[in-house]
């Protein structure tokens, strides 16, 4: 029996809906738990309501994974009308969604996760790369295989204009907090894409009018095989001022044949917090 190919992906690809819409692309929420309630991401909450409860209170939500249950519930249905899934992840050192998904594969059969290696739109740079595969009628497994190869070529990074979000999810100290929201430092964090973890990178000093140019111009010169495909401009909330500051800088360049938009969704909104911004694309 000839089998369809099924795109999948966690709520942290951070795909707009006209793009999931647009290639097929049905996404697994991750959990926003805010006291003893838990919400599921993008679909019943806002990084605008977790702004807000971090305003009033000074603490932040904790996330958690798409379980194995959730995703047994999701996938199986689709396996028995003859569908095969390929399913990205996010990256495995950040979240167990990835060690769940693959846990729901083997007890079904014809799903195949993908652990990106990476978080937000650089996932769902994958996503559609695999949707395209899909359309093109490879099968689940060699758009597994094809996608993993493409890990190790997608790179995402990010500004984050103030620290307190990431001091109040235990990511810095109040100390470098204080010093660096002084100095008007705004660092950048870099993603690991061999397993998603995150490290800081250059650390720029300024308004962010001044910083988001110097990061696309460091970005930009750090690779020499860039793909002009596509690149996603990710953002977890900013002025449509800035928003456009960056858009037309990074046209400018004519660097990529397509500039996509997103915002971040609760997930990464909540450990980085508002203004945060970043361009994600791939290599050759």
């Amino acid at each position: 029996m000839e089998r369809n190919v099924l795109i999948t992906a966690d709520s942290t690809c951070d795909l707009p809906a006209e793009l999931k819409k647009k290639y097929n692309i049905s996404t697994y929420p991750l959990h926003i738990i805010l006291g003893r309630t838990s919400y599921d991401d993008g679909v019943n909450i806002t990084p605008d309501e977790i702004y807000k409860h971090f305003k009033a209170s000074g603490t932040l939500p904790k996330t958690s994974a798409v379980n194995v249950q959730e995703y047994i519930d999701g996938f199986l249905p689709l396996v028995e009308q003859g569908y095969e899934i390929v399913h990205i992840n996010l990256g495995s050192a950040l979240s167990a969604s990835y060690k769940n998904c693959c846990i729901a594969a083997e007890q079904l059969g014809n799903v195949y996760p993908v652990d990106s290696c990476n978080l937000s739109s650089a996932s769902g740079l994958l996503a559609l790369e695999a949707a395209e595969m899909a359309e093109k009628g490879m099968s689940g497994k060699e758009i597994a295989e094809n996608i993993r190869a493409l890990t190790s070529k997608t790179y995402g990074s990010f500004v984050v204009d103030r620290l307190d979000y990431l001091r109040a999810g235990g990511r810095c100290s109040t100390i470098a907090m204080l010093g660096a929201n002084l100095l008007s430092l705004k660092p950048s964090i870099i993603v690991n894409n061999k397993d998603g973890s995150m490290t800081v990178g250059k650390k720029y000093r300024g308004k962010l009018e001044k910083v988001l140019p110097q990061y696309i111009d460091d970005k930009l010169a750090e690779f020499d095989n860039i793909n002009p495909k596509r690149v996603f401009i990710t953002h977890s909330g900013i002025s449509d001022e800035r928003l456009k500051l960056v858009y037309d800088y990074l046209k400018s360049k004519n660097v990529f044949n397509e500039i996509l938009i997103s915002r971040a969704g609760c997930t990464i909104s909540s450990h980085c917090g508002p203004n945060t911004l970043g361009i994600l694309f791939m290599t050759k």
